[in-house]
């Protein structure tokens, strides 16, 4: 019986463990002084970031597709879908994205927290995330060749050669920075190693650049 509490116990602490760990947003953008995140990093419920003079960040809410524009002196409390402000100036408007996202990278968190390894080739049966930006925004803890391609017509393929110098705060891949832009409506799959996920660019994706949120893809 003790054994069998035990066992419950260390149960309940893994699982709260991997909800604790599962992040909600991404940091699109940091300016002046801002501690307790930095940019491209993922923000976890409860979270908190403390802007100082010229302090100034952007979070995405990947489930509820909120844009958070927060500046001046203040705190912020990261929330499940919005995040609390005290003092600082807060603004926020929706935009495009796919919130599955959020339950994408939330199980790819508790898994790791429960030390499962896992390829995403497993989602291969899942419904592609859909991307509202022709150029996508691919994380990246990988050094190597980055293979984006076109999974339903032939003939459209990318090679990229990922290494610290191309990767922006050694972080992320943006595929607007070098001048890669996917076709609205086509389906692709990025690859890296043996990490790989298959996504979709939305019929009515933006060129350029936009909201991270709406072109994020996680390899990492």
């Amino acid at each position: 019986m003790k054994c069998l509490l035990a066992a419950a116990i260390a149960c309940i602490a893994l699982s709260d463990v991997a909800r604790a760990e599962s992040p909600v947003a991404v940091v699109e953008d940091v300016q002046g002084k801002v501690t307790g995140a930095e940019f491209m990093d993922y923000v976890v419920p409860g979270q908190v970031i403390k802007l100082g003079p010229g302090g100034k960040i952007v979070l995405g809410y990947m489930k509820s597709c909120w844009e958070e524009t927060i500046s001046g002196i203040g705190t912020v409390i990261v929330g499940a879908e919005q995040s609390a402000v005290h003092l600082a100036d807060f603004k926020a408007n929706k935009v495009a994205c796919d919130a599955s996202q959020s339950q994408r990278l939330g199980k790819e968190y508790s898994e790791s927290a429960a030390a499962l390894v896992r390829s995403l080739k497993d989602d291969s049966t899942s419904p592609p995330l859909v991307l509202h930006g022709v150029s996508p925004i691919i994380a990246t803890s990988e050094r190597g060749k980055l293979i984006v391609e076109r999974t339903d017509m032939k003939g459209e393929r990318y090679e990229i050669d990922v290494t610290s110098s191309a990767r922006t705060h050694n972080k992320f891949v943006d595929l607007a920075s070098t001048n890669i832009a996917l076709k609205p409506g086509g389906i692709y799959s990025a690859t890296i190693k043996s990490r790989r996920i298959v996504f979709r660019i939305d019929s009515d994706a933006a060129p350029g650049t936009g909201a991270v949120i709406g072109r994020l893809v996680n390899l990492r």
